[in-house]
């Protein structure tokens, strides 16, 4: 909104200052600021009122050292996150902009899913919560939007080399560029091209998969598209869920996803960087800027009462949410499949779990009696049965997703 009010006062007005909010680095940082102080300030208003209405944690007794000294702590702080990140993004982005109204749906999607899910263990008295069925809808729901959107929306484009006599979009221009002595062509075309790790050429093209069913194969790629969204959406939703177990666990590690994240937005949706570091240029894409921003500032507020001891836990409103805006940010900027580096954290919290629970069920099947890997999963619950304290856990994991996010980086340049 004042977006749009900077962009007409500069239209009509010469005054000082107006033209800062065409610069996406000035309003991403003014998402940052507006941000922490939606979450820090007014966030103890937030927790308050949920203590008011004795919105309380209910703790399960798992021996764990410290645990039951968190029942009744205020949950749902979630919702502190989700304004933290809307507030500053409608203030501040172009809201016209497809890739930012494809991010304020998933937020608020995955924020309704998951407050309904609290609410249904907090004033329901049922702490199961809402059906994992209902979820998993909820989910692939938001993944088919999101897929669908990307592959047919003709706003979503991506920049790539072209020769004359292969022009794909015949209503945008060819233009012609230089790279040493060499010449060649670019245009914006729809594209089933996203980058991959660890691999030579950096990019992977969907509809190849389906390569094997001979000509034509091109117009079935949009399955193969959708497939990988509703994986990728489901899991680091979960994934991010299952890791919001220990006090600024989560919103510590999707801050440095999120700085990354935005990071890959800006170089992506920058023509001159994008060329200069040969990554794919994503046009408009670099509005993601300002919503990574406040996603940032959201959790790096919310970790202000959610670090050791936490004052508020944000409860399946803020995982869930978080989850599914990682995913739909990557995905946007085409680097869903880095995912499993960039995300390893919650990647390795997921698989702690699957490997406890299908050994579990193996042994007991086989032996007459269920045998565990790890002393307790999540992974980050067997350090606590180590003997850990949870701070340090907390400590270590963050430098581990530090090392991911740099990890992430640096594939991209891999040829």
């Amino acid at each position: 909104m004042l977006y749009y009010l900077f962009e007409y006062l500069n239209a009509n007005y010469d005054f000082p200052g107006l033209r800062l909010f065409q610069y996406i680095t000035f309003r991403t940082s003014l998402a940052i600021i507006i941000s922490l102080i939606i979450t820090t300030v007014f966030g103890r208003s937030i927790i308050n009122y949920l203590q008011k209405m004795q919105v309380g944690e209910t703790v399960r007794n798992l021996g764990l050292e410290g645990q039951m000294q968190k029942a009744g702590t205020p949950t749902m702080g979630g919702i502190m996150i989700l304004l933290g990140i809307l507030v500053p993004t409608l203030l501040l982005a172009n809201l016209s902009n497809i890739y930012v109204l494809l991010m304020i749906i998933t937020t608020v999607w995955m924020g309704v899913i998951g407050f309904v899910d609290d609410y249904i263990k907090v004033f329901r008295k049922n702490k199961e919560g809402l059906a994992g069925r209902f979820k998993i809808v909820g989910q692939v729901g938001l993944a088919l939007i999101i897929g669908w959107t990307m592959y047919f929306n003709p706003n979503i484009v991506v920049r790539q080399t072209v020769d004359e006599s292969g022009i794909t979009n015949k209503t945008a221009p060819m233009v012609l560029r230089q790279k040493g002595e060499s010449f060649y062509y670019t245009q914006d075309v729809k594209s089933t091209l996203t980058n991959v790790p660890f691999y030579k050429n950096n990019e992977f093209d969907y509809a190849k998969v389906l390569k094997f069913l001979g000509d034509g194969y091109e117009k079935y790629s949009v399955f193969v598209f959708l497939f990988f969204v509703v994986i990728i959406v489901t899991a680091v939703s979960n994934g991010a869920n299952i890791t919001d177990g220990i006090d600024g666990l989560a919103t510590g590690t999707s801050a440095i996803i999120g700085i990354t994240l935005g990071l890959l937005a800006y170089v992506s949706g920058n023509t001159v960087i994008a060329d200069y570091l040969n990554i794919m240029y994503i046009p408009n894409s670099g509005e993601l800027m300002i919503f990574a921003g406040a996603f940032v500032g959201a959790c790096v507020g919310f970790l202000w009462y959610n670090s050791y001891p936490a004052q508020v836990f944000m409860g399946d409103t803020g995982s869930l949410a978080i989850g599914g805006i990682i995913a739909a940010f990557a995905i946007m900027i085409r680097k869903e499949l880095l995912i499993p580096v960039l995300c390893g954290v919650f990647l390795i919290e997921n698989l702690s779990v699957i490997i406890q629970v299908s050994y579990f069920k193996y042994t007991k099947k086989r032996f007459g009696e269920g045998k565990r890997v790890f002393l307790m999963s999540p992974l980050h619950h067997h350090y606590q049965k180590k003997g850990y304290h949870e701070a340090k856990i907390v400590t270590r994991f963050w430098i581990i997703g530090i090392l991911l996010a740099i990890i992430t980086i640096i594939t991209l340049k891999l040829r």
